[in-house]
């Protein structure tokens, strides 16, 4: 249960991220004494780690698991970059320093092209609520839904604090469902 509860606290800091990052650049650079909009997207996929290595023995699991995966490195990675351009005093030190990583094919396509458009991260999530399809065919809805939203899919202003809040509200469900199942059977 644990790894459950990390797992939805998880999705909360990956959420309050994404709302701080709504402000805008100028809000996000201006922050004070350190980069909390990253640090909370950092946080919070990492907190996922756990649950998502503990998803059950299934083919959606042997799919899912390195896709999440995958999209967790892929925003560890931006976020670390994130941090570097925060740290950088001015708009031209951050123009330098994208026009350097830029020609880095290496860096660029993984953690700026893939890594924030979360459709690796995304998938695997969707694929691993898949695991939970015969008590939760709602809740995965839910999450396929908020996938729609944030591919772009499904036109939403603040896209990604919709499809997130969407995807958390999903992910509770299921896990705190299947949370009270597993202590109703071990109780029996």
């Amino acid at each position: 249960m644990t790894y459950k509860i990390a797992f939805i606290i998880g999705l909360v800091f990956f959420l309050i991220g994404q709302i701080i990052l709504s402000k805008g650049n100028d809000f996000v650079y201006a922050q004070k004494p350190i980069d909390f909009a990253h640090w909370f997207l950092l946080i919070g996929v990492v907190l996922l780690i756990p649950q998502v290595v503990s998803f059950p023995k299934s083919i959606f699991s042997l799919i899912g698991i390195p896709l999440t995966l995958i999209g967790i490195t892929c925003n560890i990675g931006m976020c670390v970059l994130d941090f570097i351009w925060w740290s950088f005093p001015n708009n031209q030190m951050r123009h330098e320093f994208t026009n350097h990583i830029s020609k880095i094919p290496s860096i660029w396509k993984t953690f700026i092209i893939i890594g924030p458009s979360s459709k690796i991260f995304n998938l695997g999530l969707l694929i691993l609520s898949l695991n939970y399809f015969k008590n939760n065919k709602v809740e995965i809805l839910i999450i396929l839904i908020a996938n729609l939203i944030l591919w772009h899919i499904i036109p939403l202003p603040f896209r990604l604090i919709f499809g997130y809040a969407i995807t958390l509200i999903g992910f509770s469900i299921i896990l705190i469902r299947s949370g009270k199942k597993n202590m109703l059977q071990h109780n029996v």
